[in-house]
């Protein structure tokens, strides 16, 4: 009689390639997973295939059913990973990293108090123990403050605060969410680049890796940012650090499988975010990309059995991959498209070219944008976003665009050289021909962009309600002025017609 698995949560992506290994190693494959609609996995791939509650008491009936030799929790996200410690406590063999070591990533005092033993810079932070030491802190380090519960769901109740009154909102409703573990607060780096390393590794010892950048600035869910593998402006310095505290995390957390670890970058010094000792949602994107299934290879590795080694020439690849992420705010009623540190994204897409442009591109469109024909609308925000608008803005006019920008964005452009037709605000005359909601109305612009500035009533309410129009009349909108500076500088430089159609086999 053959030996079992059960895989908890592992009806998607990850998961099925997850089951595709364990049947070639000759194992029964029993999932148990609570969401329907994320089934990647035909029904009938594995042996049996439960649709319930991913608690911990229903992971044990199943276990009591099944006698399964062990469990996997790491491929199938946060969910099943908070139950490590909880099936550990009853004496069931979890399969890959040990449920205390991934305990000691999971739990934000625990894993900040690791890498300040190891040496390992970290942004500074605070344990939540009373609102007069958070002060404290703050006095110390400034706003903005970013609030980490433990284990939670994409970001769920994770927030940067830009004031006293936001950040005691903020801690109450992550402790909330956060009941049994630590809040963290700690400082939030801005204008930092964001790195991902996601990784296999054996018994501590790292067997194949990728090292990503986002191409928005810190501040966006990593489910959110539009992602380049491989990292394409970063310094070799910052790449070989990395990997060097990398090496170090899965030495002392002994790892034994998937794990992701996220890093700030600024001025060539390198801090950790975060590590999650599961597979990340990037691993199938850079597992494409790569032609290495990471999966496969962890799966091999939490069995004990055997698996290959790359060279370090299986990372020296020619061509980019760009994953972009889709939103659904049309179907949210009045939500407000603008990304934070908590995921608001419900699907994504992964592209490869020959360069950034090109494979950028391709993920733009692939998620719904459109390149625009005539007419681009610019609302910049800050001093800072207008200056990195500025050359974009600059190709939109050499290419013949029209620009129309509400009036600091507009004068900021005609000072610089740059025709630049200005808009009224939506509070200002709305009956006025050339108010910013009624040219939406209209369907005068083909882009918008829209960067907000601070958080005043004022400013909030106006780039509010030029978000929401732009998404209710189905005009591409970014809110994000890295992301909107590639896309322009992508469109400009390529001529869509003009872009070559490759099957994945032809990029070696």
């Amino acid at each position: 009689m053959k030996q079992r698995i059960l895989v908890t949560g592992g009806t998607g992506y990850i998961g099925s390639h997850t089951v595709v290994e364990l049947q070639n190693a000759g194992y029964e494959v029993v999932i148990i997973n609570n969401n329907p609609e994320t089934v990647s996995t035909d029904y009938d791939m594995c042996d049996r295939l439960y649709f319930d509650e991913l608690s911990f008491e229903r992971v044990l009936d199943v276990i009591d059913l099944e006698t399964p030799r062990g469990v996997i929790v790491s491929v199938g996200g946060q969910i099943p990973n908070n139950l490590a410690m909880k099936l550990y406590r009853r004496h069931v063999p979890v399969l890959g990293t040990s449920p205390i070591c991934i305990d000691r990533a999971e739990n934000r005092h625990k894993f900040s108090a690791m890498l300040d033993s190891l040496g390992i810079d970290q942004p500074r932070w605070k344990e939540l123990t009373s609102f007069d030491d958070i002060d404290k802190f703050v006095e110390e380090v400034g706003f903005p403050v970013l609030i980490r519960p433990s284990y939670v769901l994409s970001g769920a109740a994770m927030n940067v605060c830009y004031d006293h009154e936001s950040m005691y909102e903020f801690l109450g409703a992550a402790a909330k969410v956060s009941k049994e573990f630590p809040v963290v607060v700690s400082e939030f780096l801005q204008n930092a680049k964001e790195i991902e390393f996601d990784a296999v590794a054996r018994n501590g010892e790292v067997i194949e890796y990728a090292i990503s950048e986002h191409v928005e600035f810190a501040g966006v869910h990593s489910g959110d940012a539009t992602l380049v593998f491989p990292a394409q402006k970063i310094y070799f310095e910052t790449a070989r650090r990395i990997k060097k505290i990398c090496r170090r995390i899965a030495k002392e957390l002994n790892i034994s499988g998937p794990f992701n670890i996220q890093f700030l970058a600024k001025n060539n010094e390198v801090k950790v975010i975060e590590c999650n000792l599961r597979a990340s949602r990037s691993f199938p994107f850079v597992s494409k990309v790569l032609k290495r299934n990471f999966i496969e290879t962890a799966t091999r590795i939490m069995l004990g059995a055997p698996y290959s080694k790359p060279d370090k020439s299986a990372f020296d690849i020619d061509h980019i991959g760009v994953k972009a992420s889709q939103f659904s705010f049309s179907r949210l009623h009045q939500a407000d498209p603008v990304l934070g540190v908590d995921m608001s994204s419900t699907g994504e897409v992964g592209c490869i070219g020959d360069d950034f442009e090109e494979a950028l591109l391709n993920a733009m469109i692939a998620v719904g944008y459109s390149v625009p024909e005539k007419n681009v609308m610019v609302s910049s925000g800050a001093a800072k976003s207008k200056v990195d608008l500025l050359e974009p803005a600059a190709l939109l006019a050499q290419k013949g665009y029209n620009i129309f920008a509400t009036s600091g964005t507009a004068k900021f452009l005609n000072e610089h050289g740059i025709a630049t037709t200005p808009v009224m605000w939506p509070d200002e005359d709305p009956t006025a021909e050339n108010n910013v909601m009624q040219m939406i109305a209209d369907h005068r612009f083909d882009l918008i962009i829209n960067i907000p500035k601070n958080h005043t009533k004022r400013e909030l309410t106006n780039g509010y309600r030029i978000r929401r129009a732009a998404i209710d009349h189905n005009i591409p909108l970014i809110t994000n002025a890295r992301l909107a500076s590639a896309f322009i500088r992508s469109f400009c430089k390529i001529d869509v017609a003009s872009m070559p159609v490759k099957s994945w086999d032809e990029f070696k």
